[in-house]
C-alpha cells in the first residue's frame, strides 16, 4: 500500500499531525539590533568563550540542562514493530510533546537511520554535548539492553530507556496499591511476570527493587517457564532464570499461574482463560498489552479483585507518562549524573502517593474497597493529575542526592 492510500483525510488524527506536532520558540526577544547583537552575534561570543574556558558553563548559558534527546531507531515502535525511523516520527514528536505538557522539560526527537548497536552509541555519544539526558525509545530488544548499557557507561548524563524503566516503574507503583486493598504485603505475594522482553525484564527487576521475593518470582516467554534447565536461554534470560524462579518450576504459562497471586502481562501474546482461573482468589491481573491485553479485563476480572490494562478505555492504567516526564525533570533538577534503581523505585513511591492524595482529595475513598483509601479502579492516577510530576520529581531529585549522583 502506498503512503497516498494509506492517508485518510476524515481521519482527525491525520488533520493533528499534519505538520507536525512540534516548533521551536525563542525565549528571548529579537526586536532590535541591540537584541540581535546579545543573542547572535558579537554578544554571542562572549558566552561561548566563557563556556570553552569553563565547560559546566553551558549548565547555565544554555538549553541543555533542560533538554532531552529522544532517541529511536525505528525497530519496536508501539504496537506497529519494526516500522523504521520516518514511520517513527509521529510517536517519537508524541514523547517530546509529553515530556513538555507533563514535565516542563523540552525535548527533541530523533530518529537514526540505523539499526546498529555501534553506529547507534557511537551517534548518541557524539550528539549528548546538546542535551542534559537521553531517553532511548521503541528500540527491540535484545539490543536496547546494550544500547542502554553502553551509553550510561559512557555518558555523565542520565540515560533511560522508557519501554523498559517507564513501564516498570509504573507496575511498581500499581502493585504497592493492589496489595493494599487486597491487605497483602509485596513480600508475600507470588507474582508471574509473562513476557521477558525489555519491558518484562526491567518490569522483574524493579518489583524485586521494590520489595517483591526473587523466590516468588516466575517469568515466563512464550516458550513457557524461565528455569535454569532451558538450553535455550539468551544470556539476559538466564541472568532472570538464576535470579527468580527458587522453587524450580518448568513448563507453561498454566503451570506459572497455578495459586499465583499476581499476573503482569508485558508480552502480546494471548493467555488462555483456564489459566487465568487457576490463579489463587483475590488477586491481581495487570494485562498490559496495547490494544489487545493478554486477558481481556472482563475475563480477567471473573477471577482477580484488581484489574489493570495498557488501554486508556478501561481503569487503572498502567501508562509511562506517570513516570519519565517526572523522573527527567527530577534527574535534570538534581544534575544527576545516571537514572539508579533508587531513583526509579522512589519514582514509583510517589505515583503511588498521590493515587492515595487523589482518592482523598476527591472524595473517592467513599468508595473504596480495602482500607477506605484507594480505589480499587484507581490504583494509579490519571495520566493527567498535574500533582505527578511535581511528586515524582522532587522524589527522584530527593534519591539522587541520597545514591550520590547528584551534581546540584
Amino acid at each position: 500500500m502506498s503512503s497516498t492510500a494509506a492517508v485518510d483525510p476524515s481521519d482527525p488524527a491525520f488533520e493533528l499531525h499534519r505538520g507536525g506536532k512540534l516548533a521551536v520558540a525563542s525565549t528571548v526577544p529579537l526586536g532590535t539590533r541591540e537584541d540581535l547583537s546579545l543573542a547572535y552575534t558579537p554578544g554571542v561570543a562572549r558566552v561561548c568563550e566563557a563556556i570553552a574556558a569553563d565547560p559546566a558553563l553551558v549548565d547555565e548559558y544554555t538549553w541543555v540542562p533542560h533538554t532531552v534527546a529522544v532517541v529511536t531507531d525505528g525497530s519496536a515502535v508501539l504496537g506497529l514493530g519494526n516500522i523504521g525511523p520516518r514511520a517513527a516520527m509521529p510517536v517519537m514528536e508524541g514523547k517530546a510533546v509529553l515530556f513538555k505538557q507533563f514535565g516542563g522539560v523540552d525535548a527533541v526527537p530523533i530518529c537514526l537511520d540505523t539499526q546498529d548497536v555501534d553506529e547507534i552509541v557511537s551517534v548518541v555519544t557524539a550528539l549528548a554535548p546538546s542535551f542534559g539526558g537521553i531517553n532511548l525509545e521503541d528500540i527491540s530488544a535484545p539490543r536496547c539492553f546494550e544500547i542502554e548499557r553502553r551509553l550510561d557507561e559512557a555518558l555523565p548524563i542520565p540515560v533511560f530507556h522508557d519501554d523498559q524503566h517507564g513501564t516498570a516503574v509504573v507496575v511498581l507503583a500499581a502493585l504497592r496499591n493492589a496489595a493494599t486493598l487486597l491487605s497483602r504485603k509485596l513480600g508475600d505475594l507470588r507474582v508471574v511476570v509473562s513476557g521477558a522482553g525489555a519491558a518484562g525484564v526491567a518490569v522483574t527487576k524493579m518489583l524485586i527493587a521494590g520489595g517483591v521475593s526473587p523466590d516468588e518470582l516466575v517469568v515466563c516467554d512464550s516458550r513457557g517457564i524461565l528455569h535454569g534447565g532451558r538450553p535455550d536461554l539468551t544470556p539476559v534470560k538466564a541472568e532472570l532464570a538464576e535470579l527468580t524462579n527458587a522453587a524450580g518450576r518448568v513448563g507453561g504459562i498454566t503451570e506459572a499461574l497455578r495459586d499465583a497471586d499476581v499476573l503482569v502481562g508485558v508480552s502480546g501474546g494471548q493467555i488462555p482463560e483456564d489459566a487465568v482461573a487457576g490463579m489463587a482468589p483475590g488477586g491481581a491481573v495487570f494485562a498490559l498489552a496495547n490494544p489487545t491485553p493478554e486477558v481481556h479485563p472482563e475475563v480477567a476480572a471473573r477471577y482477580a479483585a484488581v484489574v489493570a490494562t495498557g488501554r486508556s478505555d478501561y481503569p487503572n492504567q498502567i501508562n509511562n507518562v506517570l513516570a519519565f516526564p517526572g523522573i527527567f525533570r527530577g534527574a535534570l533538577a538534581a544534575r544527576a549524573t545516571r537514572i539508579t534503581e533508587g531513583m526509579k523505585v522512589a519514582a514509583a513511591d510517589a505515583i503511588a502517593a498521590v493515587a492515595v492524595e487523589a482518592a482523598w482529595s476527591d472524595g473517592a475513598h467513599q468508595a473504596g474497597v480495602g482500607n477506605g483509601q484507594l480505589r480499587i479502579d484507581a490504583i494509579v492516577p490519571s495520566p493527567l493529575d498535574p500533582r505527578v510530576a511535581p511528586a515524582v520529581a522532587e522524589a527522584v531529585s530527593e534519591a539522587a542526592r541520597r545514591d550520590g549522583v547528584a551534581r546540584g
